[in-house]
């Protein structure tokens, strides 16, 4: 039986969903690399969150990573949340990230993402979260 949404915020009080990525094929990607325990973090524009877009990740809370159809896909315990400029972002961080080949290919491949969404420009801050996977919810 496929756990529901519902299912899940029952089973973890408090979870927040999300759905990493910006297209069908980006988001199968993500969750396969967190799957595998390639993809150790992830990060976001600060702005999301300061508008609401999207819940801030909290160390110790485990959330719901959602294919994207809206199913549970994967449960996370965040491990920990930076604030820090978009060029701050070390090597180190990038390739945590799982699907990046170095930093060069994190930055591009960030800037063309927060550009498709309208959230680039010099000096911004992102947020970084390195997470655990929890559960694999089997979608």
């Amino acid at each position: 039986m496929t756990m529901t949404l519902q299912d899940a915020r029952l089973r973890w009080p408090g979870c927040e969903s999300y759905r990493p990525g910006d297209s069908a094929a980006l988001n199968a990607e993500i969750l396969g690399l967190m799957r595998t325990g390639v993809k150790r973090a992830s990060c976001e524009a600060w702005e999301v969150f300061e508008d609401g877009a999207e819940a801030l990740p909290v160390a110790g809370r485990v959330d719901i990573a959602l294919d994207w159809q809206g199913r549970p896909a994967l449960a996370t315990r965040t491990l920990e949340v930076l604030r820090l400029p978009f060029e701050e972002v070390t090597e180190g961080m990038a390739l945590e990230q799982g699907e990046f080949r170095d930093l060069a290919h994190w930055r591009a491949g960030y800037r063309a993402y927060l550009e498709r969404a309208g959230r680039y420009r010099p000096g911004f801050e992102m947020m970084l979260e390195r997470f655990e996977l929890v559960e694999d919810l089997g979608t």
